[in-house]
């Protein structure tokens, strides 16, 4: 069973066709890497699968749900919208914490907003709110933060706010965790705490789309690579055949300019 399905995805921003026909299918437990060069579509893949940008076309199915038909305008009100996010979580490349929250209360804060929708909240505030935070702090914890919970943002290093970011993305229990790149705006001694921690997550079967140029973390962690350029996807396969003995040329090519990494 697929937890995702993107059916013929395309975006477009004016006149400039962004993703022109995506179509993959995920699941459960597999660890997907997107790779290609910036200015390839990566990003507003991720966007459009987290209902930050409405596809132009395409389909998105979850666990055999229709989430969002761009020919079916019932599957696009914003209260539809709202709640078909859950289902996924979202690391940015640049942390994107609330600065004015501590390391625990940024995890803990979509929880929180969501249980006050609760019928019951208003009678078991207390017990929910105990519940909420002893869930945030196993998060922080499965991140190695255990000792930086009552931090602010700027106390913390980039390598720790990223790993904030990830407890956060998982609180709510996300069928998909995403990436967008999420070791690009650290400094190269940063990066590996952060990868290892996907890594681990990887290791747990957890299901992800992982933006990256880290080819070396791509080989190590995706059951599949998918490279895209142009807004098209150019080759997918597992890690061994894309990166190892790639078909297309524009692949190769890709390839070349990243064998550092």
């Amino acid at each position: 069973m697929y937890v995702l399905q993107a059916k013929n995805i395309c975006k477009s921003f004016g006149d400039t066709e962004v993703l022109k026909g995506i179509d993959f299918a995920l699941k459960k437990g597999e660890a997907l890497a997107v790779i290609g060069s910036s200015g390839s579509g990566k990003t507003t893949l991720l966007r459009c699968l987290n209902f930050l940008e409405r596809p132009n076309e395409g389909k998105i199915i979850v666990n055999d749900e229709l989430l969002f038909d761009a020919e079916d305008k019932s599957t696009q009100t914003e209260a539809n919208i709202r709640k078909k996010r859950l289902h996924f979580g979202l690391v940015f490349q640049s942390f994107n914490l609330f600065p004015q929250y501590t390391a625990l209360q940024n995890v803990m804060l979509a929880e929180e907003l969501l249980a006050r929708e609760r019928p019951d909240y208003k009678a078991h505030k207390k017990e929910i709110h105990e519940e909420i935070r002893t869930h945030a702090l196993d998060l922080l914890a499965h991140v190695g933060l255990s000792d930086k919970v009552d931090l602010y943002p700027h106390q913390l290093s980039g390598g720790q706010q990223q790993r904030v970011a990830i407890a956060r993305a998982l609180a709510l229990q996300p069928d998909v965790l995403c990436f967008d790149e999420p070791t690009s705006a650290l400094d190269p001694e940063l990066t590996g705490e952060v990868l290892k921690v996907i890594k681990g997550l990887a290791d747990k079967n957890t299901t992800m789309i992982i933006v990256t140029h880290e080819m070396a973390f791509a080989r190590d962690v995706a059951d599949r690579v998918l490279f895209m350029d142009g807004g098209v996807v150019v080759e997918e396969g597992p890690p061994e055949e894309v990166l190892g003995n790639p078909q297309q040329e524009r692949t190769k090519q890709f390839l070349e300019r990243y064998s550092n990494n």
